[in-house]
């Protein structure tokens, strides 16, 4: 097996230089590097990962904690949250946590264990106190907890763009339909801004709240008929998610309820099926790529010892679709 003393003598160089051409540290002159990874790949010479994170004290791993990759939204964030990481020279370990706390702390103990750089954090099953003890640079999605810099899109103003959409399409019965409010998400703001919007144009409304587990979308299609059945006078539902707003449209099409004709639907984050969906979904879209590099960048800082700012709020806008029109 070739050693890096192999690769210098190849390239007719010293081993520090190629030990900073694998580091990438200090000046290299592009002729040098050349000459370096060539003779890397002639000789099939491959780093020692293990040796050079613990004399860096860096990984260059980081880990990824979402509730269910298989949910658009979530695959979607990790899609972006790796793309942007490798930019960076760094790698993903992703894990589901399936919003069960057991193994959610089993595998931050894991990740802190193997050495990883930073921690992102889209699932948030734990008490604030088990975050705030992991000794390792975090960044939260949609929770604030304590100093830790979270990132969040702006929930409220979402909510309110929803609400008032089906209120100027004239719906006069609007359902909301949303995870536990329970749970101290920030996502929360959603339907604070639907109560305060229906309300303050006196909107007859009821809100549905799923199970403490919203990934459970095979309990979705019971709950939205039961809502149906019991409030056969809706004409508007602002669902708190996409997926929940798709299983509203099959739902009301087995029914034969039309939509948008007598009720109008608006999801949440404009994942991407969302425009498939027949009638096509009007939605709110969060910047799912800006949000997956802002969270590359906040960790990024934090590992580099960097100035970072904590409280990350970013934008949302309205799609309309055919599901309102």
């Amino acid at each position: 097996m070739p050693t890096i003393h192999d690769v210098a003598k190849h390239a007719g160089v010293t081993p520090t230089t190629v030990s900073r051409v694998l580091n990438n540290r200090g000046y290299i002159s592009d002729k040098t590097r050349k000459k370096v990874y060539s003779s890397m790949e002639e000789l099939n010479y491959q780093p020692n990962e293990i040796a050079r994170s613990l004399k860096n004290k860096q990984s260059n791993i980081i880990g990824l904690i979402v509730p269910d990759v298989s949910h658009p939204f979530f695959a979607s964030f990790a899609s972006h949250i790796e793309y942007f990481a490798y930019e960076k020279g760094m790698k993903v370990l992703l894990c589901n946590s399936h919003l069960d706390p057991i193994k959610e702390k089993e595998y931050i103990d894991m990740m802190r264990g193997n050495r990883v750089d930073g921690i992102i954090m889209s699932s948030h099953t734990l008490e604030t106190e088990q975050y705030l003890n992991v000794q390792s640079p975090i960044v939260t999605f949609d929770r604030q907890i304590g100093d830790i810099p979270f990132i969040s899109s702006d929930n409220y103003m979402g909510g309110k763009l929803a609400t008032e959409l089906l209120i100027r399409k004239g719906c006069r019965k609007i359902a909301h339909i949303c995870g536990n409010l329970q749970l101290n998400l920030l996502a929360n703001e959603r339907s604070k801004a639907f109560l305060d919007v229906v309300n303050v144009h006196n909107v007859e409304h009821i809100v549905i709240e799923t199970d403490i587990n919203v990934f459970h979308t095979r309990e979705y299609q019971q709950l939205i008929r039961d809502m149906l059945l019991d409030h056969p006078d809706l004409d508007g539902i602002f669902a708190t998610s996409d997926i929940i707003a798709a299983y509203v449209i099959k739902e009301c099409m087995e029914m034969g309820i039309s939509v948008p004709e007598q009720i109008k639907v608006v999801g949440y984050d404009d994942v991407s099926v969302a425009p498939w969906i027949t009638p096509s979904l009007t939605t709110i879209r969060q910047p799912i790529e800006e949000i997956g590099k802002l969270s590359i960048t906040l960790l990024s800082q934090q590992i580099n010892n960097e100035d970072y700012v904590i409280q990350n709020q970013l934008d949302v806008t309205l799609i309309e679709r055919a599901s309102t029109m």
